[in-house]
């Protein structure tokens, strides 16, 4: 039994073809129930809340 048979060679060549066929046809494939998830949108930026004057620690002076 040799490690690099021709029938090995056949194989991986029907392989890679019929794998290349089926990424072929997957991404020109329409999705006809419009299930795809729209764009992503950017969150918008929560400001954090500002302090009050009652809750500020003044510096103590000595």
């Amino acid at each position: 039994m040799r490690l690099f048979s021709p029938d090995l060679f056949r194989n991986f060549g029907i392989g890679f073809a019929f794998g290349a066929l089926l990424i072929v046809v997957s991404a020109n494939a329409r999705d006809g129930n419009g299930a795809v998830a729209s764009p992503a949108q950017a969150a918008e930026v929560v400001k954090a809340p500002e302090p009050t004057a009652e809750f500020v620690i003044a510096p103590v002076k000595g």
